[in-house]
């Protein structure tokens, strides 16, 4: 758990633009010394000279959150250039769309590679390191609204962003007790480019293109919130320790039926289990 910002160290993925550099710049004003991570390079070295035109303690590193390798590599130059690290922020993501008998085998791998396995390669990086310090830390998984209500058309990123909500919430249970925190950031739309994060694909999934991989993605993403706004939510979360960093609140109700419909499930299970046999043959 964070209860100073101020001469901490951060890791950020996905940190060359979107939510991922706004947590930089808001870490940054905070006195955090930042690490920006992202495998978009001629990106990635803006935002390093955008950040320390403003005065940032800031550095960069390639890394490709989908290779684990890439990921060690990274943390072990922050490590040299910093020394301990506080704050981990599994950010990078990417989407493609499609119905899903049509989504190739490929994109599934990628997304699974990125949106789920780049958080757990960040904490398989981090955590120990995180642990031994002994000076307490928070690691902030970025999942999505869409995994906890999945849309049609984005399946892969559903599925990817579920499954980072629930390795989030099996991280906060080993970690309950600890100094350190966690957190699942789950936002709607927001002004990224991870509409057309297809241009980062790596070769070993189809390569790289230059076409949107979703364009009604696109044009959701584009009137999305503020990354900016996104960043402050996440510092106040990580203040507060929230397991869960929300935005968008007027889709509580829209969540809340599903949830409602789960409970109606378990209400439906007890009927079965105290009706006559009888009965439940009767429903056969």
């Amino acid at each position: 758990m964070i209860e100073s910002f101020d001469g901490k160290t951060a890791f950020v993925t996905g940190a060359a633009s979107g939510i991922g550099l706004a947590l930089a710049r808001a870490l940054a004003s905070k006195g955090v010394k930042v690490m920006l991570a992202d495998i978009e390079e001629g990106a990635l070295d803006a935002a390093l000279r955008d950040l320390r035109d403003s005065g940032a303690n800031a550095r960069a590193v390639a890394c490709d959150v989908s290779d684990p390798i890439s990921v060690m590599k990274a943390a072990d130059e922050t490590f040299a250039a910093f020394g301990k690290v506080h704050v981990v922020c599994n950010n990078a993501g990417a989407g493609i769309g499609g119905p899903i008998e049509a989504i190739v085998e490929t994109d599934w791998n990628w997304l699974t590679a990125v949106n789920l396995m780049g958080s757990v390669h960040g904490i398989q990086a981090f955590l120990p390191h995180i642990k031994a310090h002994g000076e307490g830390g928070h690691i902030v998984n970025t999942a999505s609204l869409a995994g906890l209500l999945a849309q049609p058309g984005t399946g892969p990123h559903n599925a990817t962003k579920a499954g980072v909500i629930s390795v989030t919430e099996t991280l906060a249970a080993e970690l309950a007790g600890t100094k350190i925190g966690v957190s699942v950031l789950c936002t709607a739309f927001v002004q990224t480019r991870i509409a057309t994060s297809v241009r980062n694909r790596p070769s070993r999934f189809g390569g790289p293109s230059d076409e949107p991989a979703n364009p009604q993605m696109a044009i959701l993403v584009a009137a999305g919130i503020d990354p900016a706004f996104v960043a402050e939510r996440v510092l106040a979360g990580i203040a507060d320790n929230d397991l869960y960093i929300l935005t968008h609140p007027e889709l509580r109700d829209v969540i809340a039926g599903r949830f409602d419909r789960i409970l109606a499930a378990f209400d439906k299970a007890a009927l079965f289990e105290t009706a006559p046999p009888e009965a439940i043959a009767a429903r056969a």
